[in-house]
């Protein structure tokens, strides 16, 4: 097992472990406060690895189980056995309905009050994040006809400013999504500030909703600083080692044609398989002519050009491209709040808009995606690392407040409409509910994993 893999699924286990744990706890702390008998607080399905009994009088049991994908919070409740005299007011369907609906929110709202609380630590910290600084535009594509050029820095989407790439991103996927065309407020380098308009037709906008290819289906990139052709590591037995190029040496032209960017130099040597290329380079300060014969190569059902090379340069931003936003302990939380609830907007948006139709539904990932993020997440740092397990979080609130029986949201439902009806609903109804609940979510699991591992293999 990679060091990469291993990484992703012990910071898999810990954020999930974590945030079932919040979830869970929401509604033992709301139950015990309302008088409700827990009977068992459980982290996780299976058989149980760690077990504990509380004190009396209610010897509430702990439980650590084998499988970390769930828990729950196992009440005393007159439909599943019976319940003594003395313990029968205690029970979930003796309290009040009210009460009921405060205990099953409860565990979605201590995941909004997590991701706040994560983010309230990430903006004292400082959330750090790159200027929406215009890079590559595409010929012939819909950024280049709504003529966005390269240096100009994207401040605002629609009527929303933005700061970052990611706040830029995600402000043209909203207005996408809700509008398809997409209005953009540019600034030059020379400070001016003028509006643009990306016209996406309508039969791509649900393309463009897709993972990762909004930002190849506009036609542009954000500016990225060039990484300098200079050899790094060498295939053995490759062509470049054969040519006798060295670790260090730095490419300078191939054929009389000047190169600069690593992916450049790369995307030449690919679209020339078969051919002897001379190559221009510095080494230890002289010039050097080096022929190399490309090697021929099938990828994917094309041939092409490999020489067996790795960058060996490196590159960084400027600090004029960093951002950061840092906020004091009183005056984050209110950022911090903003956050979680645009968060939460926006994912019941995309939610509701795969429903109509509107959102590719392969932004659905399962566990083998979120672990991939979140393996990602854990090697980039613990700022990062807490960021992704806020917006999982909310995720995990907004998903559990769904009206399917089976969830928390589902469950609420029952109680308003025991309410309305003044007496429970049937076990009957009660029971087929529950059916279709497990139903619909091992179909959504399914499809989940169908999508992680059409990713995998795509």
């Amino acid at each position: 097992m990679t060091q990469a893999v291993l990484t992703s699924i012990l910071a898999f286990i810990v954020a999930i472990g974590v945030l079932i744990a919040v979830h869970e706890y929401g509604h033992f702390w709301v139950a015990r406060r309302l008088g409700f008998k827990v009977l068992r607080f459980s982290i996780g399905f299976g058989r149980p690895l760690l077990r504990r009994t509380g004190p009396a009088p209610d010897h509430t049991e702990y439980v650590l189980a084998a499988i970390p994908l769930g828990g729950y919070v196992k009440m005393l409740d007159e439909r599943e056995g019976p319940v003594s005299p003395q313990d029968r007011a205690r029970s979930f369907q003796s309290r009040p309905p009210l009460a009921r609906i405060a205990v099953l929110l409860a565990g979605p709202g201590f995941n909004f009050v997590f991701a706040v609380a994560a983010f309230w630590v990430l903006f004292m910290n400082g959330v750090p994040g790159l200027k929406p600084v215009i890079g590559d535009v595409m010929v012939g594509s819909i950024a280049e006809r709504a003529g966005l050029a390269r240096d100009e820095t994207v401040i605002a989407v629609g009527d929303q400013p933005v700061a970052t790439r990611e706040g830029a991103v995600l402000g043209i996927l909203d207005v996408l999504v809700d509008e398809g065309d997409v209005p953009v407020t540019l600034r030059g380098a020379d400070g001016r500030e003028r509006s643009v308009l990306l016209a996406v037709p309508p039969e791509r906008r649900l393309e463009l909703t897709e993972p990762g290819a909004l930002m190849a289906g506009l036609g542009f990139s954000f500016w990225y600083p060039r990484l300098p052709v200079i050899v790094g590591q060498l295939v053995e037995g490759g062509a470049a080692a054969a040519a006798g190029l060295q670790p260090g040496d730095e490419i300078y032209a191939v054929d009389g044609q000047r190169v600069e960017d690593f992916t450049g130099f790369v995307e030449l040597v690919r679209s020339r398989p078969g051919e002897t290329l001379r190559f221009e380079l510095l080494r230890n300060g002289s010039d050097l002519a080096v022929d190399v014969a490309v090697r021929a190569e099938v990828e994917d059902g094309q041939t092409i050009g490999r020489i067996g090379m790795s960058a060996g340069g490196s590159v960084s931003f400027p600090e004029s491209m960093r951002t950061e936003e840092r906020y004091g302990p009183l005056a984050a939380l209110q950022p911090a709040v903003a956050e979680t609830w645009s968060k939460t907007i926006l994912t019941v948006k995309f939610l509701w808009r795969m429903v109509t139709g509107d959102v590719s539904t392969k932004n659905i990932s399962g566990p083998i995606n979120i672990a991939q993020y979140a393996g990602l997440s854990a090697l980039g740092g613990l700022t990062y690392f807490l960021g992704f397990m806020a917006l999982i979080s909310i995720s995990l609130g907004v998903l559990n407040l769904l009206p399917i029986p089976i969830l928390d949201g589902g469950q609420v439902v029952y109680q308003l409409a025991e309410m309305i009806k003044g007496s429970p609903l049937s076990e009957d109804l009660q029971l087929a509910g529950q059916k279709v609940g497990i139903a619909f979510l091992v179909a959504l699991m399914g499809f989940a994993f169908y999508n992680d591992i059409a990713r995998l293999i795509g």
